[in-house]
C-alpha cells in the first residue's frame, strides 16, 4: 500500500497536528499579555478541540482522507492560519492598535479560501469552523467573542463564495465579501462608532473609520491575492487540479489540439462533440464538466501517430489501408493509440489526470469490428479444409486477447462518462436519418453494452447516474442529428432569388401570367359583378 493512502501515515498525521496545534496556543498564550488562562490549560483546549477536528474529518470527509496529501493540506492549512492569527495578535499588542482595528486586521481567511478551491466548500466550511474555534485561543479575552463570530461568519462568506470556482476574479470577490462582512459585523458590535463621524471629534472618528473600513477590506483583497498566487504552486505540489486551471487548459491552441486540427481534422471534430456529451452529462450527475471537457479534447491524441489508420480521417473514395492488412494487424494498430497517446502526453507533460482518461477511456473493451473480420476469414478457411483445399495446420488462431484493449477500465466517474460519449459518438455517424427513436436505441444499446462487459465496474457510476447520463446523450445528440429544412430551388434556371434581387429591380413573372401582359393560355378572365 503507498504511503498517500496508508492508514497508519494518516493517524500519525492525525497526531501531529492535535500535538502541533496544541503548542502553538502554548506559545501563543506565554507571549501574550493580559490574558488570565495557563498555558498548560490553553494547550490541552486546543489538543481536545483538534482531536474533534480529525474525528470529524475522518466520518464526514471521505474525498479528504482518500488521499494524504490531501489529509496534509488540510490540518497544515489551519496550523498556517493559526500561526497568521498569532502573528497579528503580536503585532497589534506591540504597537498598541485599538482592539477593534487588530480584529479587522487579523487574515480570517486564508484557509477557508484555500480549501474551498482546492478540496470543495465542504472542506473550506470546515476550515472556516475550526480555524475560529482555535485561534479564539490566542486572542485577549474580551475580544474572544467577537473573534470567534467574526471569523465565522467571514470564513463561511468566503467558503460558499468559492463553491463553484471558474476565474480568478472570483477569488477576488469572495474576498471582498469577506471584507464587507467584517465592516457589518464590527458595526454591529460597537467596533465601529458611527456616532464619532459627527460632532466635536468628527475628524479622529472618521479617520478610525476609514483605518477600519480599510483593513478590512484591505485583507480580505490582499488575501485572495495571496491565495491566487500560491494556488499553481499547491496544485503542483498536492497535484490537485482546479476548475480555473481545467479551463486553462482548455485552451484549443495547445501545439497537440494544433497538430490534431491539420493531421487528423475528423478526430478533432470528433473530440470536439465527444467534449460536448461528456461535459453536458457531467454537470447533470454532478461530476467534474470542466475536467471532462479537457479530457476529452486529448482523449484520442495518439491517433496523431497513424491518423490515415482511422475511419473519420479517411477521405471518400480513397483506399483503406486496412484493406491490404490482416485483421489482428489491424486491430493492433487500433489499439495503440492508447499507448501513442500517453506517450505524446507524457512528453508534452499534460495532466495527470488527462493521461489517466487516455489510458482508460478504452477500458479493455473489445475492438468488435476486426475480431468479427478474423472470425469470418477463419470461418472461410474452416470451408476450404472441409473441402481439402487447405491443410488444417493453415487455420488461422483468433484469440480474443489480442483483440482487445489493454485497459484499465475507467476509475472514475469522469473516466466513466467520456468512455461512453466516445462510443456514442462514433456509433451515431453510422445513424442514417436519425430520429429520437433511433437514437435513444443506439444509446440504450451502447450503455447495455458497457454494463455488461464491465467496463464501468470501477468507475463510481450509478445506475441513477447512467440513467440521467443517457437521457442528456440522447437530448444532445438529437440536436446534433436533427434534419435541416430542404430550400425550394428556382423554377426557372438563372433566376435571381428574392434574396439576392436589388429592391428596385422588377420581379420576373411567369410566361402567361396574368399580371405579366402576355398571353394566357384558355379563356380569359370573365369579370366578376357583385350583386
Amino acid at each position: 500500500m503507498s504511503l498517500d493512502r496508508s492508514p497508519w501515515v494518516r493517524f500519525s498525521l492525525y497526531l501531529i497536528f492535535c500535538a502541533s496545534a496544541g503548542v502553538l496556543v502554548m506559545r501563543g498564550v506565554i507571549a501574550a499579555t493580559g490574558d488570565g488562562q495557563e498555558p498548560l490549560t490553553a494547550g490541552l483546549y486546543a489538543f481536545f478541540l483538534a482531536l474533534s477536528a480529525v474525528t470529524v474529518i475522518e466520518l464526514n470527509h471521505p474525498a479528504v482522507i482518500e488521499r494524504n496529501g490531501r489529509v496534509i493540506l488540510l490540518l497544515a492549512g489551519i496550523l498556517a492560519q493559526l500561526g497568521l492569527i498569532h502573528a497579528v495578535s503580536l503585532i497589534v499588542s506591540l504597537n498598541q492598535l485599538p482592539t477593534g482595528v487588530g480584529l479587522l486586521l487579523t487574515p480570517f481567511v486564508v484557509a477557508p479560501m484555500v480549501h474551498a478551491v482546492l478540496l470543495g466548500a465542504r472542506s473550506g466550511v470546515f476550515s472556516a469552523v475550526y480555524v475560529s474555534l482555535l485561534g479564539t485561543l490566542l486572542v485577549p479575552d474580551e475580544g474572544k467573542a467577537l473573534f470567534l463570530t467574526v471569523s465565522l461568519l467571514c470564513g463561511l462568506v468566503a467558503a460558499l463564495a468559492l463553491r463553484k470556482t471558474r476565474r480568478r476574479s472570483q477569488l477576488l470577490r469572495a474576498g471582498l465579501y469577506s471584507g464587507l462582512m467584517a465592516i457589518i459585523l464590527a458595526s454591529v458590535f460597537g467596533v465601529i462608532d458611527y456616532a464619532n463621524l459627527a460632532g466635536v471629534d468628527a475628524m479622529n472618528g472618521w479617520k478610525l473609520f476609514g483605518l477600519a473600513a480599510g483593513s478590512a477590506l484591505g485583507v480580505g483583497i490582499g488575501t485572495a491575492l495571496l491565495v491566487g498566487g500560491v494556488l499553481p504552486v499547491l496544485e503542483g505540489i498536492f497535484r490537485l487540479t482546479t476548475d480555473i486551471s481545467w479551463l486553462e487548459l482548455s485552451d484549443l491552441n495547445h501545439k497537440l489540439l494544433r497538430q490534431m486540427q491539420l493531421e487528423a481534422p475528423g478526430t478533432f471534430h470528433h473530440s470536439l462533440v465527444v467534449a460536448s456529451l461528456a461535459e453536458s452529462a457531467a454537470e447533470a450527475v454532478g461530476a467534474n464538466a470542466a475536467m471532462c471537457r479537457v479530457c476529452s479534447y486529448f482523449h484520442d491524441v495518439g491517433k496523431l501517430n497513424k491518423p490515415e489508420y482511422f475511419i473519420e480521417n479517411q477521405h471518400e473514395g480513397a483506399e483503406n489501408p486496412h484493406d491490404s492488412l490482416t485483421p489482428t494487424m489491424s486491430a493492433l494498430i487500433i489499439v495503440a493509440h492508447v499507448k501513442d497517446g500517453v506517450d505524446l502526453a507524457l512528453k508534452h507533460h499534460l495532466n495527470p489526470k488527462v493521461i489517466g482518461v487516455i489510458r482508460e477511456h478504452h477500458g479493455d473493451s473489445l475492438v468488435g469490428y476486426f475480431y468479427r473480420k478474423a472470425q469470418e476469414q477463419k470461418r472461410a478457411e474452416k470451408a476450404k479444409i472441409d473441402k481439402k483445399l487447405e491443410n488444417p495446420e493453415d487455420l488461422p488462431k483468433v484469440d480474443q486477447k489480442n483483440f482487445r484493449y489493454p485497459g484499465p477500465r475507467p476509475r472514475s466517474r469522469e473516466s466513466g462518462i467520456i468512455s461512453l460519449a466516445d462510443a456514442v459518438e462514433s456509433a451515431s455517424r453510422t445513424l442514417k436519418k436519425p430520429t429520437p427513436a433511433k437514437i435513444r436505441a443506439l444509446v440504450e444499446d451502447i450503455v447495455e453494452q458497457r454494463i455488461c462487459d464491465g467496463q464501468l465496474d470501477d468507475s463510481d457510476l450509478t445506475m441513477r447516474d447512467l440513467a440521467q447520463v443517457k437521457e442528456v446523450f440522447c437530448k444532445t445528440l438529437r440536436s446534433m442529428l436533427h434534419s435541416r429544412i430542404d430550400y425550394p430551388k428556382d423554377e426557372e434556371k438563372g433566376r435571381k432569388s428574392d434574396l439576392t434581387r436589388r429592391p428596385d429591380e422588377p420581379r420576373p413573372t411567369k410566361r402567361g401570367d396574368a399580371t405579366s401582359g402576355g398571353k394566357r393560355s384558355g379563356n380569359p378572365p370573365t369579370a366578376r359583378v357583385t350583386p
